[in-house]
């Protein structure tokens, strides 16, 4: 179907002079609102009590959200590469802004159903498609500097809960006057209904304002003084492509994928229930040390942490490589988790300064990881290729939340737990993070029968399946 002409490709083409400098503000406009996904643990308490119903049940919400956002990213990857960044971020605003309003009608009425049609599947697509739709751009933007490219585009994505968090808890004390954000009140489900609308309206209007900024570059166009034939200089590196196609046939594709399952299921259990556990680990008989509005303040932290993780981490990785830097996040990673299933509970800044590292190394490797496929893979589908391998995302959407849900329905109610309930989920994450160590270190090169042809070279003999998307 043919796009309209205010959306084609060829209407987003800078013209010579253009600041690629502007792009990364079109990114950040998407990513920043779908970003609210991290944001989620604000309001699960009063969904919990709103829809009667468990912590796994509410958890499920952002399970079908994060699901439908690999298989959207897997589904329209090539989509996105062929029509462009502003098609792509038109369609996520749609999305996104639509599943927030079909959330809201869902907890206005009490209906669980919707709520999960809503914020879950059509919120799930936007988060997908808005989710790779300037990565590629940005790194053709910036061919010297992938990490820092796609830490630029991604950390928006991590920080969207710096934002959303205290907006949040603003905007339900303003709809339910009764909530104050002290420990033991909760907002009423209305008010969390009219965050939802609110947010859905906000997030449209951000949202178009990227897609309508973004531009791609020229056929040909590279940064002043950039010479391509340094960048084959670092290891792992490639000049030549891999099509999204014969990529997920290669070993490194499912190394990858198994890195980033790691990483992400690890990380995602701590942000999924970020508020509620902060005031589980410092429980007393008397109640939490912690109160409700300290732990959004510790959501909106750990935000930061996700944040500056993307920026900071992936633009290391341009010095040390993508290799190194994930046996960072995934080594170091492992201890940390350690220390917190043994020694979080000792002091609340013990616990914080765990927390956040941890989930800087998280941010760091979605950032990091579509410089490491553009190192493997090239940059011909380098966008369709990403959008397959966030189908590990899917599966640690899933498996993340559902461990720690599951354990801490096992092991008591929700109000009432302390932190010896989350020391199995832990360890589990524990375990998690050393099989993604060893799937780093068998990362290795790309054979070159994966390759695609180059336009300057004689045809060969011995290709593999080419891809028809162009």
């Amino acid at each position: 179907m043919a796009l309209p002409g205010f959306l084609a490709r060829e209407r987003i083409v800078a013209k010579p002079g253009f600041n690629r400098w502007l792009i990364p503000p079109a990114a950040l406009a998407v990513h920043l609102c779908i970003g609210q996904a991290y944001a989620t643990s604000v309001y699960k308490t009063a969904l919990v009590e709103h829809f009667d119903t468990s912590l796994t049940a509410i958890g499920i919400i952002f399970s079908i959200a994060i699901v439908m956002l690999g298989i959207a990213a897997a589904a329209f990857g090539t989509w996105v590469d062929k029509n462009g960044p502003r098609a792509a971020m038109f369609a996520a605003a749609m999305f996104w802004s639509v599943g927030f309003l079909v959330g809201s009608l869902g907890i206005a009425t009490e209906q669980l159903w919707l709520l999960y049609f809503g914020y879950g599947f059509l919120g799930g697509i936007g988060l997908g498609i808005g989710y790779i739709s300037p990565v590629s751009t940005l790194i053709k933007w910036f061919p010297d500097r992938p990490g820092l490219a796609t830490g630029m585009a991604i950390m928006g994505f991590g920080g969207g809960a710096l934002i959303a968090s205290p907006l949040s808890r603003q905007l339900m004390n303003v709809y339910d006057p009764a909530y104050d954000g002290t420990a033991g009140t909760v907002p009423s489900g209305s008010s969390v209904a009219l965050l939802f609308l609110t947010l859905g309206l906000v997030y449209l209007a951000f949202m178009l304002f990227g897609a309508f900024i973004v531009r791609v570059p020229a056929e040909g166009w590279r940064p002043d003084g950039f010479d391509p034939s340094t960048v084959k200089q670092k290891a792992l590196v490639t000049t030549d492509n891999v099509s999204a196609n014969n990529a997920i046939r290669t070993p490194q594709f499912w190394l990858l994928w198994t890195v980033l399952f790691c990483n992400v299921t690890a990380g995602i259990g701590i942000l999924e229930q970020a508020a509620p556990m902060i005031q589980d680990f410092f429980r007393t008989a008397d109640g939490s040390l912690v109160a409700a509005t300290a732990a959004a303040g510790f959501v909106g932290l750990l935000s930061l942490f996700n944040m500056g993780g993307r920026f900071i981490w992936s633009t290391t990785s341009d010095y040390i490589g993508r290799k190194p830097i994930y046996m960072v996040y995934l080594g170091v990673g492992l201890l940390l988790y350690v220390a917190l299933a043994t020694i979080g509970s000792s002091a609340t800044w013990i616990f914080v300064i765990l927390a956040a590292i941890i989930i800087s190394f998280y941010g760091g490797g979605f950032a990091t990881v579509p410089a490491y496929l553009r190192d493997l893979f090239g940059t011909f589908q380098v966008g369709a290729i990403h959008g397959r391998l966030l189908t590990a995302w899917s599966a640690a959407g899933v498996a993340g939340p559902l461990i720690i849900n599951s354990v801490l329905d096992a092991r008591g109610t929700p109000g009432e737990l302390v932190a010896g309930d989350y020391r199995p989920a832990l360890f589990i994450m524990v375990g998690l993070l050393a099989v993604g160590f060893v799937a780093n270190l068998l990362v290795k090169p790309v054979d070159s029968k994966w390759h695609e042809p180059r336009k300057d070279a004689a045809p060969s003999t011995r290709t593999p399946e080419r891809s028809t998307a162009r």
